[in-house]
């Protein structure tokens, strides 16, 4: 009798390691975008609000950093623009890894924080908002093949901040470049020669664009509208609500879990699978 309840939970654990593969088979079989194998660019940027939006800013860098942990992806804080009392006006990453991108694109939109506020000495609830914007890294011959005549770009200089270093402050070594017909606009501060930020700027750009591109199914560069750019990367995506219950929900798809604190540890894979899952079942 013994052996045939041990035999019993074998075998429960057999499906459900069973079914956990077939699960992650058939995500990995929803990954076939041009881009989604991949690694990926992720920009979080504070949204109206001051300190909470930055702090929430900084809470979203962190909840990214964890999933890539648990993915095995490499993940660095390239640019990091810091809020005055916490937080972070804006910060971008760099992850590494197979179908980083495609696990990641659907991230991209606006994420929205409802909590008591640690910042209120009369601890209101407060809302706060986010924009997270998502490119794949792409490689050398795909950078090659898109060209954006000069005369589209604005590059300005500024100094890099920071701590350290005699030349933090005093050298304009950042770059900010703007792509005049879309108004897509970056940051690079990270190496310490404007030459290099100043060609990590225009592949930033250039990703950016192919994203753009693909979702506006435009034939060529030149055919993406900028008007209909910010609307796009505006979409509210997510709620993460902490008061008066705790709730994160998908707007797109409807998925939610009562396990908001996990979801912000990096537990996102469930939402990530029923975004990728609801993507098939709207374009077919």
């Amino acid at each position: 009798e013994g052996m045939v309840a041990e035999l019993l939970v074998e075998a429960k654990d057999a499906l459900k390691h069973l079914d956990k593969d077939l699960s992650s088979f058939e995500v990995q079989s929803l990954l076939n975008g041009d881009y989604d194998e991949s690694g990926a660019v992720l920009t979080i940027l504070s949204g109206a609000g001051g300190t909470e939006a930055q702090d929430w800013a900084s809470m979203l860098v962190r909840m990214y950093q964890r999933f890539c942990d648990k993915m095995g992806y490499q993940a660095s804080l390239v640019e990091v623009n810091p809020g005055e009392e916490a937080g972070y006006k804006s910060a971008t990453i760099r992850i590494q890894g197979d179908f980083a991108y495609g696990y990641l694109k659907g991230e991209k939109g606006t994420h929205r924080l409802v909590r008591l506020s640690p910042f209120n000495s009369l601890n209101k609830r407060q809302t706060s908002f986010a924009k997270v914007e998502v490119m794949p890294t792409l490689e050398e011959d795909e950078l090659e093949e898109i060209t954006i005549p000069e005369s589209d770009l604005e590059v300005t200089t500024m100094r890099s901040g920071g701590a350290g270093g005699q030349n933090v402050n005093k050298v304009e070594t950042g770059v900010r470049m703007k792509h005049i017909p879309t108004g897509i606009a970056v940051r690079c501060t990270q190496e310490r020669t404007q030459l290099m930020n100043k060609k990590i700027a225009l592949e930033m750009i250039k990703g950016k664009l192919m994203v753009i591109k693909e979702e506006q199914k435009a034939a060529k560069l030149s055919e993406i509208k900028g008007d209909q750019v910010e609307a796009a990367w505006g979409t509210q995506v997510r709620n993460y609500v902490f008061q008066p219950y705790k709730l994160v929900k998908d707007t797109r798809t409807g998925y939610e879990s009562t396990r908001a604190q996990d979801v912000l540890d990096g537990d996102l894979m469930d939402f990530v699978e029923s975004h990728l899952r609801h993507s098939i079942s709207v374009d077919t």
